[in-house]
């Protein structure tokens, strides 16, 4: 039985972060979880102070299928690269045409640059291009294929 998981991202504004990943992998806000009427009624069940209460955000799958993802205030900046990064697989499978593919990844970068993303890098495979490099909002590296 595989274990239930969920990435982490540590970040300064977990709501402008957590906002943007939203977008870029079309999740939702996390559901409030059963038994409380909010997510601050959850948050106060565990006695964590009101103050506290925006340091974190939480999105999910809306289908259920991939794992969620926690985005947490934190008080240091972003320093290097990052050792695990995501994929998003905006053109489909490689074994499509390229033609096929690449305008998909043109639209889904052009729509996280909008969001908020940068773009990086440009990377192409035997003279064509193949994925492109990218960070949020605050920097964390992802790449979009």
């Amino acid at each position: 039985m595989a274990t239930e998981w969920t990435l982490t991202v540590d970040c300064a504004d977990p709501a402008r972060v957590a906002a943007f990943w939203k977008r870029a992998l079309g999740y939702r806000d996390r559901e409030v979880p059963d038994g409380f009427a909010s997510e601050e009624d959850w948050l106060a069940s565990f006695g964590v102070p009101k103050e506290e209460w925006n340091d974190g955000a939480y999105i999910e799958d809306p289908e259920g299928q991939r794992p969620q993802m926690s985005f947490l205030k934190v008080p240091e900046g972003k320093v290097v690269k990052n050792r695990l990064h995501i994929d998003i697989h905006a053109g489909g499978s490689r074994g499509e045409s390229w033609d096929a593919r690449w305008p998909r990844v043109l639209a889904t970068v052009d729509d996280l640059i909008e969001a908020g993303a940068t773009l990086i890098r440009q990377f192409d495979v035997e003279g064509q291009p193949d994925h492109v490099v990218m960070v949020d909002p605050e920097g964390n590296e992802f790449c979009v294929l």
